[in-house]
């Protein structure tokens, strides 16, 4: 099995090193930048499974970075660990809203961050042959756009399939409306954030007669999560 490859996005020299020999170690294949410039060809060269990417660099900075990943079509779905010394709260939030799936603080233990990587590696590609994403009793095949619920068909638009599918692949936490507006439509679509609601309330009709609807839950003031346990 081919190992899975972090590209590990970092210009303090023995953090990277300490790093590498970790990664490599626990059996994943790194490729290493040290500014955004660089990581921008590794990525065009060999896109990677997951990216760790530092806050401070030369070029740019982590979140600005972040941000050019979600736009790009081709990057849009990599998952995303940030690394920073920044420890305040709106410097996570900033980090978060930035589209980054997972932030590690300075300084971090090489087992915390190989854990983090193993959890957001298993949301990013969830039990299935590669043309399929499944959940419970949900089923999506990619190939053929077709979604089961308990292996009977469900009818729904092409924008329900992706936001279903967005949220199978990055499930409990919860995303604001703006954030699955960049995720799912793509951030150079102007879309107003009521759309979101709109498709939202189409997609759990959809699924509501399986009762797989209730795995969408509303969170007050905040957005929308997609969880494996269903809220009664």
């Amino acid at each position: 099995m081919q190992p899975q490859r972090i590209l590990i996005v970092e210009d303090d020299e023995s953090i990277l090193q300490m790093v590498v020999f970790n990664l490599e170690r626990a059996g994943y294949e790194v490729i290493t930048a040290t500014t955004c410039q660089a990581a921008r060809v590794a990525l065009a060269d060999a896109p990677p499974d997951l990216i760790l990417l530092d806050w401070m660099l030369p070029d740019s900075n982590g979140p600005e970075f972040a941000r050019a990943i979600r736009r790009d079509e081709l990057t849009q779905d990599l998952p995303i660990i940030m690394l920073t010394a920044r420890t305040m709260e709106d410097d996570k939030v900033t980090g978060l809203d930035s589209g980054v799936d997972d932030y590690v603080t300075k300084p971090f233990s090489p087992r915390e961050l190989i854990a983090r990587i193993k959890a957001l590696l298993r949301r990013a590609s969830p039990e299935g042959d590669g043309e399929e994403i499944r959940m419970n009793g949900l089923r999506l095949n990619l190939e053929t756009y077709r979604v089961y619920a308990d292996d009977e068909p469900v009818a729904m638009g092409p924008t329900e399939f992706r936001l279903l599918k967005f949220f199978m692949t990055h499930q409990e936490r919860v995303y604001s409306r703006s954030q699955l507006l960049d995720h799912v439509w793509g951030s150079g679509v102007y879309v107003e954030e009521r759309t979101v609601d709109v498709h939202i309330l189409r997609l759990r009709t959809a699924l509501k007669p399986s009762g797989y609807d209730r795995l969408i839950q509303t969170v007050r003031g905040a957005g929308y999560r997609f969880s494996s346990e269903k809220q009664g």
